[in-house]
């Protein structure tokens, strides 16, 4: 006689302290849950769903500058803080918790084009039109945030005057050395009047300067005459340099691969390059369709954040060729600058409407409430037809959706007329070129 009987451990299920997660079996069996499949792609719909219900980017604005944003700087020591400065000489330390101003930094008699802050957050960096480079002090963070603080005013430590104007200045990853971009690219120490060294390659105005990020002595300049150039400081000459056929408006390296860079280009693209080898793009991010200005990596390195003249800001992945994220509003002018919070919590936008605008980086996210499961039931159903149309639908304002048509109808009577044109020519008369390497002109040592 058999007698089936249902045995326990008391190990199994009884939890050693009163703070551990009480443990819970399941029996996997599919025959048990003939149905499960179904429920899931039904939560995942309605998963989709309500992240476009709950998807509120916009956090605030923050107003004080009285001209066009032309550039930010974030400080590496201070998770609230966010420098800005206007094409009037008007420099800001901002609170983004309160979004209220810190500090002010008066002096600079003409645009500013150029901010940066040292490794260790002491010391901020400007340098614009009036041909100056100027060092200020920079208030000791829950100092100074007072009511009245927007009368807290600080003097320059240091004003270096120059020879020509300056676009662009970015700071070494550790030392006191930091570059300077315009006619020239000029190399400074913050105790030396007169620049270290100066590099130059043909007779191009620098409009951007980037340090990496691993490599302390390698920077990468972006110039009007539509080149990528690299260099080195522990070289008396440029290490390389790449000719595109439109120009490129900044540079930002990825942090977390440091041997990647990604180029935002007049042409309405961004490419993303590899250092070590320039003849060919690892990948083109496409949607803007105006000039792309700005560009800035997430701390993680896994996505970037772009601004356009097209009045929009947009996120992509490092890998992906379409954004996975547009912000726009109806007030939100030309974006000239954009930069990730320390965090790469937050987004900040500056653009010509005088303002800067604080948005999250992931549009649905409510911020303390967990959302793991849904996120997982998402990306397990997201092949699907209709949760991928849920998750890619994004509302666009009637300009752009109607100037991304036309960009899209150019493009494809472009590749219609070069597929005609080949199947009318002489076989291997005319080479197929992959998108990759077709903005690319040519490549010099």
């Amino acid at each position: 006689m058999k007698v089936k009987v249902i045995s326990r451990s008391t190990e199994e299920f009884t939890r050693e302290r009163s703070q551990d997660l009480q443990r819970v079996f399941r029996n996997y069996d599919p025959a048990l849950r003939p149905q499960e499949k179904a429920v899931e792609y039904a939560r995942a719909v309605n998963a989709a769903k309500l992240e476009k219900i709950f998807a509120r980017p916009f956090v605030g604005a923050m107003d004080g500058h009285a001209d066009g944003v032309s550039c930010m700087a974030k400080n590496p020591n201070h998770l609230k803080g966010i420098f800005s400065a206007s094409m009037d000489g008007d420099i800001r330390l901002w609170d983004m918790a309160s979004r209220r101003t810190v500090c002010q930094y008066p002096g600079h008699k003409g645009a500013v084009r150029g901010l940066t802050v040292s490794t260790d957050g002491t010391i901020l960096i400007s340098c614009g039109t009036d041909c100056t480079v100027r060092l200020w002090s920079v208030p000791i963070a829950g100092a100074g945030e007072s009511e009245d603080s927007s009368r807290n005013v600080s003097k320059p430590l240091i004003v270096y005057a120059w020879k020509h104007a300056f676009w662009a200045v970015d700071h070494q990853w550790n030392g006191n050395v930091f570059a300077t971009a315009g006619a020239q690219v000029d190399i400074w120490d913050h105790n030396r009047s007169e620049p270290l060294n100066t590099f130059g390659w043909g007779n191009e105005t620098s409009v951007s300067v980037r340090f990496n990020p691993a490599e302390p002595n390698l920077l990468a300049t972006s110039a009007s005459d539509r080149s990528i150039v690299i260099y080195d400081l522990r070289m008396s000459s440029p290490a390389r340099k790449l000719i595109m056929k439109t120009k490129t408006n900044s540079i930002a390296w990825n942090p977390m691969e440091p041997m990647n860079f990604t180029a935002a280009n007049e042409d309405c693209n961004c490419y993303s390059y590899d250092a070590r080898k320039l003849d060919e793009a690892k990948c083109v991010h496409q949607d803007h369709v105006s000039a792309v200005m700005d560009i800035d990596y997430s701390p993680t390195g896994r996505e970037f954040v772009t601004g356009s003249y097209d009045r929009t800001v947009r996120i992509f992945q490092y890998n992906g060729g379409r954004s996975r994220e547009i912000y726009h509003t109806k007030r939100m002018q030309r974006v000239f600058c954009v930069k990730y919070s320390c965090d790469g919590t937050y987004l900040i936008s500056g653009s010509d409407d005088t303002n800067l605008r604080l948005w999250k980086a992931k549009a649905s996210e409510q911020l303390g409430v967990k959302q793991e499961y849904l996120d997982a039931v998402k990306d397990r159903y997201k092949h699907l037809p209709e949760v991928n149309r849920i998750v890619r639908h994004r509302h666009l304002p009637k300009p752009i959706y109607k100037a991304a048509n036309l960009r899209r109808t150019i493009i494809e009577a472009e590749r219609t007329k070069e597929k005609r044109r080949k199947a009318h020519s002489a076989p291997g008369s005319i080479s197929a070129q992959s998108y990759r390497k077709r903005r690319i002109i040519r490549e010099v040592e």
